[in-house]
C-alpha cells in the first residue's frame, strides 16, 4: 500500500514539474526566472549542479535561436543549410558553457524586478537591479523579452548598465570572422575550441 502511495506522490510530482509553464506576464515571467535562479545558486549546490540547472533554465526561458541568428548577422546568408543546422548547434553549446559559467561563482544572488515597458507587440524590457553586496556595486539590468507567441515569453537579451550582450556577442563574432577575410569557418573553430575548454 505504501509503495503504490509513493508511486502515485511520484507520478503527480513529476507530471506538475514537466508541465510547469512560466508566466506569460513578461514581469513575472522574469519574476520567476529570478525565483528560480536563487534556489540554484545557494551555496550548498555544487557547481556541477548549479550548471546542470541553469542550462535547463536556459533551455526553457532564451531565445537561443534568435540569439544566435543576430550574433552571426548577415554572415548567415553565406551559410548553406547544413553549415547553419551545424553553427546553430555549436552556439546553443557555447551559449549554455557561456551562461552558466558567469553565473555559477554567484551565491544567492538579490534581483529586484522593478518595472516593465512594453515596446512594442513583439518586445518588452523588463526592469531590475542586482542589489549591491559589500563585495560588489548594484547593477541596473534590463531583460528584452520576445512576446510573438503571447503565451511563451523568451528572453533575447540582457543589458547590464546599457551595454547589450546580444550587440556584445555580435561584435566579437563579426571581428573573428572579418579578421579571418569573412571566412566564417574560422568562427566555428573558435567556437568549437571554446567549448572544448
Amino acid at each position: 500500500m505504501k509503495k503504490k502511495i509513493l508511486i502515485i506522490i511520484f507520478f503527480v510530482f513529476g507530471l506538475s514539474q514537466k508541465s510547469f509553464a512560466y508566466s506569460s506576464d513578461p514581469k513575472q515571467f522574469i519574476q520567476e526566472i529570478v525565483d528560480e535562479a536563487k534556489k540554484v545558486l545557494i551555496d550548498s549546490n555544487t557547481k556541477e549542479f548549479k550548471t546542470k540547472k541553469l542550462s535547463e533554465m536556459a533551455l526553457k526561458t532564451v531565445d537561443i535561436k534568435g540569439v544566435a541568428y543576430y550574433t552571426l548577422g548577415n554572415y548567415r546568408k553565406k551559410l548553406s543549410d547544413e553549415q547553419m543546422k551545424e553553427y546553430l548547434v555549436l552556439f546553443e553549446k557555447y551559449f549554455l558553457k557561456s551562461f552558466t559559467s558567469r553565473l555559477t561563482d554567484y551565491s544567492d544572488p538579490k534581483i529586484n524586478v522593478l518595472s516593465a515597458e512594453v515596446l512594442n507587440p513583439k518586445y518588452t524590457i523588463v526592469k531590475s537591479l542586482l542589489i549591491a553586496t559589500d563585495k560588489k556595486p548594484e547593477v541596473n539590468i534590463e531583460w528584452r523579452v520576445y512576446t510573438k507567441n503571447p503565451d511563451r515569453p523568451l528572453i533575447r537579451d540582457l543589458i547590464i548598465e546599457g551595454l547589450s550582450l546580444a550587440r556584445t556577442q555580435k561584435e566579437e563574432f563579426t571581428s573573428v570572422i572579418e579578421s579571418n577575410d569573412g571566412d566564417v569557418s574560422k568562427l566555428f573553430i573558435t567556437l568549437k575550441e571554446f567549448v572544448a575548454k
